[in-house]
């Protein structure tokens, strides 16, 4: 198991699904920091989740149509060859995915995160300022029952968040139909 470290820990496996998050840069208030004794890890990703869906004085550039579409144009076509891609939501500020990574993660997410920079930094005209913050949040699946909350918590983060009624009908989510109504299973 691929082990690093920089400010968060980092634990993957190739073939194993991973919980990743990563947001813009500068998407939370400077300084803010959770007590590291006084919460477990999940709790504390919750607390900062729900600090990147409620702080609107950051950076909110994946609410716009042309950049959110980069970025879910890039997260489809990592599916095709880096990763099985289970769930994924793009944002505001943040984006969420369930993927079980067939290959390298640190280069995938160097990939993803890279090529999204670079578009959405030309179509804002935005030259030397960093797009992502550089870390990202990780977790590695644990089970089954794990799995299937995490795919949950992503699909109805923009219902948490205000931004929608349902999950399908978010656009810029998996589990959106343009109808509203997932089809049913076949």
């Amino acid at each position: 198991m691929p082990f690093s470290q920089r400010h968060l820990p980092h634990l993957w496996v190739i073939g194993r699904p991973l919980f990743v998050t990563f947001r813009l840069y500068d998407s939370l208030p400077a300084g803010r920091e959770f007590p590291k004794d006084a919460m477990t890890s999940g709790k504390a990703f919750a607390c900062l989740d729900r600090l990147l869906d409620e702080y609107r004085e950051s950076p909110r550039y994946l609410q716009m149509p042309s950049v959110a579409g980069v970025v879910v144009n890039a997260i489809r076509l990592g599916a095709d060859t880096g990763y099985l891609l289970h769930a994924w939501v793009v944002m505001p500020n943040h984006v969420h995915l369930l993927i079980t990574p067939q290959s390298e993660v640190p280069k995938l997410m160097q990939n993803l995160k890279g090529s999204t920079a670079r578009y959405a930094n030309r179509l804002l005209g935005r030259t030397g300022t960093p797009f992502w913050q550089n870390e990202s949040y990780d977790r590695l699946v644990r089970d089954a029952d794990e799995f299937r909350k995490i795919e949950n918590y992503i699909l109805q983060n923009p219902v948490r968040a205000g931004l929608a009624v349902s999950a399908e009908q978010y656009v810029w989510s998996s589990a959106y139909t343009e109808s509203g109504l997932k089809p049913a299973a076949g």
